[in-house]
């Protein structure tokens, strides 16, 4: 449970918002290679956790093909990961990486987000609140190891010619972590880019974002909607370090490990004051927040901006 005071919705309860979750349930284990203790993995379709009880660590990976946008339903599976392993004391950290071969998270689902009714864009932007205020509470140790990178597709933005790490709403899950690791690859690319296709960050995500590298640095890189390759985003703060790819699991261990050093309680409570103020804002103005984005996501120039981009992603995959 996170020390920041605040209603918390069980991950289970996103279910009522629509999300069908085929081969979600949690409770299917196997071996993972090499056996020994620790070394059972458990996950759903979208998500697989190689939990090693003995150190105290989970690998959280994502494996929503093609390239890990957050529907719906990987959003309620990413919950209901992280809940089983908040409610197993023996863990007090968690990696957060890919499985996906490519691409770590293109980002929030674009067809969620179009000729929907406004219903299924409340219930979607509920899961992606509740996806922020999971992470961000947090009383685990979370390190986002951001290993791969992918041409991005049917997402909230493109790297252009960048194979692209990290955009929006992947971002968003980096952001919340207490450490992030970027592999350095120059076709990999990291930030906020929503201005781009015509929409806006949440105000809580802006909040993430400036907390992160700085009011003046925030403020360019929502309004340009920037994207950071890997020299960049280390030079802006945006994360904390790059090193070769091959070398982004290892870093992320022993980074884990050197917060996990710390006295949990004091870790845990610093943390909670850190954040606190950032969470509440969503926290007390979450139905406000939920029917601000319906009413934006609904209009007829919105949502004709957003077929647009869709096409397009067709023909240049055809």
């Amino acid at each position: 449970m996170a020390l920041v005071a605040s209603v918390r919705v069980p991950a289970r309860v996103l279910l009522r918002a629509g999300a069908r979750l085929p081969g979600a349930a949690l409770g299917r284990t196997e071996r993972a290679a090499g056996g020994g203790d620790g070394a059972r993995r458990f996950g759903s379709q979208r998500v697989l956790v190689e939990p090693d009880a003995g150190a105290g660590v989970a690998v959280m990976k994502f494996k929503n093909p093609p390239v890990n946008s957050l529907s719906l339903e990987f959003l309620t599976e990413l919950v209901i990961s992280l809940e089983k392993l908040e409610n197993d004391k023996s863990f007090r950290g968690v990696i957060l990486t890919s499985d996906r071969p490519g691409v770590f998270s293109a980002g929030l689902d674009l067809t969620e987000m179009c000729g929907r009714s406004p219903a299924h864009y409340a219930g979607y932007w509920k899961a992606v609140q509740e996806l922020w205020l999971r992470l961000y509470q947090s009383n685990l140790v979370l390190v986002s190891a951001i290993n791969t990178g992918w041409v991005l597709r049917g997402a909230v933005g493109t790297c252009s010619d960048h194979r692209g790490a990290c955009p929006a709403g992947g971002c968003l899950v980096a952001l919340t972590c207490d450490y992030r690791i970027l592999a350095d690859n120059p076709r990999y690319c990291i930030g906020l880019n929503e201005t781009q296709l015509g929409i806006i960050a949440p105000f809580w995500l802006k909040d993430t974002l400036e907390n992160t590298i700085g009011h003046r640095a925030a403020e360019r890189a929502l309004q340009l909607g920037l994207l950071f390759p890997p020299a960049e985003a280390l030079q802006v703060g945006i994360v904390d370090q790059v090193v070769p790819e091959e070398q982004v699991q290892s870093t992320a261990l022993s980074a884990i490990a050197q917060w996990m050093a710390i006295p949990d309680h004091a870790r845990q409570l610093t943390k909670a004051m850190m954040r606190k103020a950032t969470a509440s804002r969503l926290v007390t103005q979450r139905d406000a927040d939920v029917q601000n984005f319906v009413s934006f996501i609904s209009k007829d120039s919105i949502q004709k901006s957003l077929q647009m981009y869709l096409e397009r992603l067709k023909e240049e995959k055809g």
